[in-house]
This record gives C-alpha cells, structure tokens and sequence, in this order.
C-alpha cells in the first residue's frame, strides 16, 4: 500500500488505521471489514473503478455512435450523388435510344430539296417508319448516298422497285409494273421550270430512285454512278423540320 496523498511507500500500521512516514497522513486499512460493509477506501477504489469503467463504456460508445453518423453522413453523400446524377444519366441513355433506334436528325448542307426543304435546315426522320411498310412515292428520307455510303443524302422517292423512270424535257415519267406509264406531280417542284433528258432508268428490286425537288440543282439517282438506293440503306422517313423554325414536312 502507498500513501495517495504524498505516493510514499512507508507506512506504519496503528490498529486499522496506517500513518505515512513522510507526510503523516493516516489511511484506513482497505482490508478491514466493516461488518459486510467494506472500508470507505476500498468503497472509493470501487466507485473509483465503477466510474473509470463507466467513463471507458461512455467513449466506446460515443466513438461507435460517432463511427456511425459519419458512415451515414458518407451514404447521405453517396445518395445525394446518386440522386443527381440517376436523372441525366437516364435522360443521356433515353437520347441514345431515340436517337440510334427511333429518331434520324440531320442538317441539309445544299439546297436540292427547296422549296421543301431549305439548305442548313435542320431535320428529324423517323426510323420506324418503314419497319413493316415499304417506302412509298413521294416520300422524303434520309439514306446512305450509294457511292459513299458515309455521307447521307435527302431526297424524295420517285421510282419504285421493278419501275421504270425517264425525265424528257424536264418531266418525269414512271412506267409501273404494271405497264401502265403515268406522269408523275410535280406539284413540289422548284419554281423554276425542270430542263433535261435523262433515263430511262429500271430500278432493281428492293431498291428506290431518288430525285431533289430543285430539279435543276440536285445531286441525285440521275447523276450518281451507283443510282439506286437499296431498301436497308434508307435510314428513316423525313417527318418533321426543327431548325430554324418547327413545321412539319411532306
């Protein structure tokens, strides 16, 4: 035993009680039972200890409580940057869909299509429209140019598959497959009065003749060296103008 007042390891013991040899201070005998009471030293050692304990429970617990709120302060994080970033990355995964599977956009960089279609419009084409029908006369699309199947051309269709197409001053004539030969409208047709002979083109099956509605300054089937335009390489119906201004497109 040592003296808590003074730390000095000599002690004299005088019945229950010791006396330190240095600092006289008197302590009572921790071993001394009261009854079934213990000293009042031991009881202090034992609050001493309860309460150290107590304090050492305190902080393991404070620091598991403390753990635990910065875990959930880091998950809170985590899902605030969820929650901003989920919307556009659905938004970006809902624009490729429609653009790679249901929309065709594209800016006309020439003016073979006026008065339909004005040179830098710019224009959307449904890719949907000829899954289960076939491309129709007078339709307006967008396809891969055949001696350059990178670029895309806008043009409208004229010739069907099996037909026959021939331009004689300016006017364009289709046999059918039927044999029955009709003067095609020209009602979209640039002002300016179409001139020329060409033709007459066949065009294979499953494939489309395609001329400009600016006859006279249009790059089309009548000039190209591979002048048809196969079924697969239409690449969607032209619907809609969005640039510069919203209309629809026939």
């Amino acid at each position: 035993m040592i003296c808590k007042k003074c730390g000095c390891d000599t002690l004299i013991k005088n019945d229950d009680w010791y006396k330190c040899a240095n600092c006289g201070a008197i302590i009572f005998d921790t071993e001394v039972k009261l009854g079934d009471m213990e000293s009042p030293t031991k009881q202090v050692e034992s609050i001493e200890k309860k309460a150290a304990y107590q304090k050492q429970q305190y902080t393991e617990q404070t620091k598991e409580t403390d753990d635990v709120n910065q875990e959930a302060k880091e998950k809170s994080k985590l899902r605030e940057a969820i929650d901003f970033c989920l919307p556009i990355v659905i938004a970006v995964i809902i624009a490729i869909i429609l653009k790679t599977c249901v929309f065709a956009n594209a800016v006309v960089p020439t003016g073979s299509m006026i008065n339909t279609i004005q040179e830098k419009d710019r224009i959307i084409a449904s890719r949907l429209a000829y899954i289960k029908n076939d491309p129709e006369r007078y339709d307006i699309v967008i396809f891969k140019y055949p001696d350059d199947r990178k670029q895309y051309f806008v043009k409208r269709v004229i010739g069907l598959p099996g037909e026959t197409v021939e331009v004689i001053g300016g006017v364009v004539y289709v046999t059918k497959t039927d044999g029955e030969t009709i003067q095609l409208d020209d009602s979209f047709v640039t002002n300016c009065k179409p001139t020329g002979d060409y033709g007459p083109f066949v065009v294979p099956e499953d494939c489309y003749f395609m001329m400009g509605d600016n006859r006279n300054s249009s790059w089309d089937s009548r000039f190209w060296t591979n002048k048809y335009v196969p079924k697969d390489d239409i690449i969607g119906k032209v619907k809609f103008r969005y640039y510069p201004n919203f209309s629809k497109i026939e």
